[in-house]
């Protein structure tokens, strides 16, 4: 089975709301009061979406700057997953305490 690839925030941005409304990253970078580079990077997926992009973003559109983040961190956290899933699979155990350590008298401590 194929995996669907994370969709950037910056093509949720673009497709959903720039082309549906007209707007050009020009417009939006003048309205937003930001670069048009800012723009142009995020709408090819060669940026994030910040705290501050998504608040000026949320006033914009009337939306929330959650709404933004929340878009760029299930982003993140799909391609870092995607990435890195396996290698931390093997690196880091479970805590104990989780795999039925809490009736017995075993105290268990992580030590460093």
């Amino acid at each position: 089975m194929n995996k669907i690839e994370p969709i950037h925030a910056g093509e949720i941005l673009l497709e959903e709301f720039m082309i549906p409304f007209g707007i050009s990253q020009n417009a939006l970078a003048k309205s937003l009061k930001v670069a048009p580079r800012r723009i142009n990077e995020i709408v090819n997926k060669k940026r994030a979406i910040t705290a501050d992009t998504a608040l000026r973003l949320s006033k914009f559109f009337g939306n929330s700057a959650e709404f933004w983040m929340n878009l760029q961190n299930r982003y993140e956290l799909e391609v870092t997953r995607d990435r890195l899933a396996t290698k931390i699979d093997s690196e880091v155990e479970i805590f104990p305490m989780l795999l039925g350590g809490y009736g017995d008298n075993n105290h268990h401590q992580i030590r460093y």
